[in-house]
């Protein structure tokens, strides 16, 4: 340290003989955003007009229908967009600062350039766009409205992408249970090549595109990208070890790209209103306007455009009509980006702002935006111990810290909802979600041990508490590690005289 400091005084003595301004550098700082508010997005910025299905009971005609679509400026000037080719595309996408929606935060435009690497040309054949419609984490239900409601949003966003991949064909897979989300998306593709805009000649641009659709069976893991591409390809829907990686092999072996329906539909208007548009939305880092699900314990639920960085009270108080049973103060909770993200009490949810950097500071994440709301009248140990369940019956099955993390995770949380743990088993919980995190083929691990971990972090002492009512309900002095008591036996390989929870949501342990 010493040395650099000698080092650092020399080299300023020689910029001041010389007369040459000196700017001395520390650390690395990220740019501060000036202060303002976010939020209170207006009508005219708003990307999804169709939202409420205003447009379409206004023109007296159904959301796929390709005619009243275009009135709210879909399908607009895409020849010239296309036209402009790929690299114009994927600057304009780098300028709007457009992170993925689908809850890893990438930003956008730099995945979408891993598709032309220099000399791509070179590898002949077909190269595939993959739109990601499972939507199957608990709590998020954006990518649904976007598809029953603006459907051409999505195509149009994927003849776009497509262009900026140079993609011959997009295949959008969609959960099986969407059933009335896949007919209507079906019917809106097949105006749009009845319109010329999907085809040979996509939009009279000479560009060759076609668009299909995939039906998954509902399986959470298909979800990740390479697990998404195995289904799609007719196999077991089980993540892929990386690398490679899609942009080099994907799907049927070719270059692909999986991205989100949300991410693909806000690409249009970003690249006819302009990058600099897009970005002037939200902080640094945090651009654009969002999607944001809101369920649970909220007056109105509801699924509402608005601007990145909005302060997540703001958006209960303003769409929500605040929380059900007394108003803010009734808050107990917030898990703010769908189920995988860890859990808020009401003193971070006072002053956290919706968006990745903010809400990783506050220990948790943006995720899809989807925000499940819990009241002061709600068990959060129950919650977690339901998502818990839910994760332990997903899981692939294919890595062994998932495996068997999730079926362990799953025990613990039910004896921790009905008190019959010990304070000890707290601790455990968290190490063994430490092992898990990090060291599974797919992010399903750290989807399983985050909500612990937020629960642990923001209501432990809600759980000794529950361990504490047990104890006295049962005149026990000490409880073993288990839930184990005293007085349980083992009798034809099965437990007796001890009372293990079977208050899992599928099937019993």
């Amino acid at each position: 340290m010493i040395k650099l400091t000698q080092q650092k005084s020399s080299v300023l003595k020689l910029f001041q003989k010389k007369n040459i301004p000196f700017l001395l550098r520390t650390f690395a700082t990220v740019e501060d955003t000036p202060n303002r508010i976010h939020g209170g997005l207006k009508d005219q910025d708003r990307i999804f007009q169709n939202l409420y299905l205003k447009n379409s009971k206004a023109c007296g005609t159904e959301p796929w229908d390709v005619k009243s679509a275009m009135k709210i400026g879909d399908w607009y000037k895409t020849k010239e967009i296309i036209l402009k080719g790929d690299k114009w595309i994927i600057d304009e996408m780098k300028k709007s600062g457009l992170r993925g929606r689908g809850g890893a935060g990438f930003p956008s435009g730099l995945k979408w350039s891993f598709m032309n690497p220099p000399g791509w040309e070179k590898n002949i054949g077909p190269r595939y766009l993959v739109v990601n419609a499972d939507e199957g984490e608990p709590g998020t239900c954006k990518d649904r409205e976007i598809i029953r409601k603006e459907p051409h949003k999505l195509i149009e966003g994927c003849v776009v992408a497509g262009r900026a991949m140079n993609a011959t064909a997009a295949y959008i897979y969609i959960r099986g249970e969407f059933y009335n989300e896949a007919v209507v998306l079906q019917k809106a593709i097949n105006e749009a090549y009845e319109a010329g805009f999907l085809g040979p000649n996509a939009c009279g641009s000479g560009y060759s595109f076609d668009v299909y659709i995939h039906r998954g069976m509902g399986a959470y893991v298909c979800g990740e990208e390479t697990a998404l591409i195995e289904s799609l390809e007719g196999k077991a829907g089980k993540p892929r070890l990386k690398p490679p990686f899609p942009a080099g092999v994907g799907l049927f072996g070719r270059p692909s790209t999986v991205t989100n329906v949300e991410t693909v539909a806000v690409a249009p208007t970003i690249l006819r209103r302009g990058g600099s548009w897009f970005a002037s939305f939200g902080r640094e880092r945090n651009s654009g306007t969002k999607l944001f699900c809101i369920s649970g314990h909220v007056n109105e639920p509801c699924t509402v455009e608005e601007e990145m960085s909005i302060p997540l009270k703001e958006l209960l108080e303003k769409h929500c009509g605040s929380i059900t049973g007394g108003g803010w103060d009734n808050l107990l909770a917030v898990i703010p980006g769908g189920s995988s993200t860890p859990i808020l009490n009401m003193e971070a949810c006072n002053k956290v702002l919706m968006d990745y950097d903010d809400l990783r500071d506050a220990g948790s994440g943006l995720g899809t935006a989807a925000v499940i709301v819990f009241n002061k009248q709600a068990d959060v140990i129950r919650g977690i111990q339901r998502l818990s369940a839910f994760y332990k019956h997903e899981s692939c099955g294919q890595c062994t810290p998932c495996r068997e993390g999730s079926t362990y995770m799953s025990k613990m949380m039910d004896r921790f909802y009905s008190g019959q743990a010990n304070e000890k088993e707290i601790d455990m919980a968290i190490e063994l979600t430490k092992k898990v995190e990090g060291h599974s083929i797919c992010a399903l691990g750290e989807a399983f041990a985050w909500p612990v971990q937020g629960l642990v972090r923001s209501f432990k002492p809600l759980m000794i508490e529950r361990i504490n009512e047990y104890k006295a309900a049962n005149g026990i002095e000490q409880m073993e590690h288990g839930g184990w008591l005293e007085s349980g036996k083992v009798a034809n390989g099965k437990v007796v005289s001890n009372p293990i929870p079977k208050t899992a949501f599928h099937g019993h342990h």
